[in-house]
């Protein structure tokens, strides 16, 4: 009996190393790899980047305040930092200063307008009057003379004072317009940020004198971020624009985040050198960008590294991307 049960139990564990072994030789021979992705997918390792956009000043000064602090949230169009404006409104007084000048100036020039008007008025009604007593011989031709040349001489006036008035216009536009320039550039210093999002970096500090062009934020997009791969020419040939695609990052790798194909390179290069093998970079790749549909977890920021997978089948199932 004590034979019969060895004899079952040896059998039992051989059947099992049988088995074992014609699996791992299954494995080893036909090639298949359990962490392969299937047939209709592809994917690249990269690290999330983000559009940035600096905020920069336009005229060189002191900047007095900044208003945020990196990893705060920031509106569109909402002040971030101001710039020492003492000066330009000091100039924009003097520019308004200059426009009630030459306001009064138009003034005068319009009083003088209308007392030559008044005048040669006064001086075509004599003219007339001499002219038809000159031809009824009541008036004599000095006369009439006389007051053909006042008349012109008024007229050549009146002429001369609108031409001033309208020079007073053209001086009123000018000093307007240095008064919206200085203007322009007070709005200017109110650094206002031209997009939504997160504050990455904060670059400069109040009580600096900052050049033109100056950078004081750097603000990310977070509608833009994407993941750039690179993939051989076989397969990035057979991936379209748009094609599903999903991130999964490498501190998150419980979460697949969402993405479309956006751009692929029509040029192939050589895997650029943050790619950590050295023979890697050896290889001739195309560029492909995965774009994120959301922006929807605050852990996401732009370095940080981990997979885009592609399908370029529509029809393929997604495999678990979670293991």
């Amino acid at each position: 009996m004590v034979n019969k049960r060895r004899v079952f139990i040896r059998t039992v564990l051989t059947c099992g190393l049988i088995i074992l072994a014609g699996t791992l030789f299954y494995h080893i021979f036909s090639g298949e790899d359990g962490n392969k992705l299937p047939e209709g997918f592809a994917e690249g390792n990269g690290r999330l980047e983000a559009t940035e956009f600096d905020i920069a000043t336009k005229l060189a000064g002191r900047l007095t305040e900044v208003l945020v602090k990196e990893g705060d949230f920031v509106n569109r169009n909402q002040i971030v930092a101001r710039m020492d404006t003492t000066t330009l409104e000091a100039r924009l007084r003097q520019a308004e200063a200059g426009v009630s000048r030459v306001k009064q100036a138009r003034k005068a020039a319009l009083s003088r307008a209308e007392a030559v008007r008044l005048k040669l008025d006064l001086a075509a009604r004599e003219f007339h009057r001499t002219k038809a007593l000159l031809a009824k011989g009541a008036a004599t031709q000095q006369q009439y003379d006389r007051n053909q040349t006042t008349k012109q001489m008024l007229g050549a006036e009146y002429a001369a004072s609108r031409a001033a008035v309208a020079e007073a216009d053209d001086a009123i536009a000018a000093a307007v317009a240095r008064t919206d320039v200085w203007k322009s550039d007070i709005n200017d210093c109110m650094l206002k940020s031209p997009i939504a999002g997160p504050v990455l970096s904060r670059l400069a500090e109040p009580g600096e004198v900052l050049p033109a062009g100056g950078k004081v934020l750097t603000i990310i997009d977070p509608t833009d971020v994407y993941m750039n791969i690179y993939l051989p020419e076989r397969t990035a040939g057979a991936v379209p624009i748009n094609a599903d695609a999903k991130v999964v990052l490498d501190a998150m790798p419980d979460k697949p985040f969402p993405a479309k194909v956006t751009y692929v390179s029509e040029k192939a290069q050589f895997t650029p050198k943050e790619v950590e093998a050295p023979e890697e970079r050896l290889k001739l790749v195309f560029r492909t960008k995965v774009r994120l549909k959301a922006y929807d977890d605050p852990r996401l920021k732009p370095g940080m590294p981990g997979v885009a997978y592609i399908r370029f089948k529509p029809n393929a199932k997604w495999p678990d991307l979670t293991k």
